[in-house]
């Protein structure tokens, strides 16, 4: 596997762990006052969210680098999409299901970081105080989307390297 793909895989694993470990200490409010001291109850999901959204963003960078298409600046989010779209679904390369959770996460992502909010309007102090908490069902899903996700790159990545080294088997 080439040095990129590599790098571009770490990454995306770590994005994976960071949005594990913040769900962990968002749905465990005594680790957050006994081991992180802090003095009232925090949630994270938001947060869960958007890291869950870039292990997949890094996964889709990293096995579109594997079969040598590079997306770059400006609007990489969605040149990526597009790539890992086109080029790699429409052949048959990963499954249907992989693109379908990569534009779910976006979507989602984009929805409870600000950029699209449905609930344009509804600023009021309940909203403000529940939205945390509301969110930990979308951050779970994002979380179990993005272990997928990594998951079957990972696994088609490796399984490309295998082959180019084994030709005939």
């Amino acid at each position: 596997m080439n040095d990129e793909t590599e790098l571009y895989l770490q990454r995306a694993e770590n994005e994976l762990v960071a949005a594990q470990l913040l769900f962990d200490v968002s749905s465990n409010p005594t680790l957050q006052k006994e081991q992180f001291k802090l003095e009232k109850d925090f949630t994270f999901y938001s947060s869960v969210i958007s890291h869950s959204y870039y292990c997949i963003f890094y996964s889709a960078k990293a096995i579109l680098i594997r079969n040598g298409i590079k997306t770059e600046a400006p609007e990489v989010h969605r040149k990526t999409l597009e790539a890992f779209e086109t080029s790699l679904v429409r052949t048959g390369k990963p499954d249907v299901e992989l693109l379908k959770i990569y534009r779910k996460i976006i979507v989602r992502a984009e929805e409870l970081l600000g950029i699209f909010s449905k609930e344009k309007g509804k600023r009021g102090q309940f909203t403000y105080q529940k939205l945390p908490q509301a969110n930990m069902e979308p951050a779970k899903e994002s979380l179990d989307n993005a272990s997928f996700f990594f998951k079957n790159i990972n696994q088609i990545a490796r399984t490309q390297l295998t082959q180019s080294r084994n030709p005939q088997g």
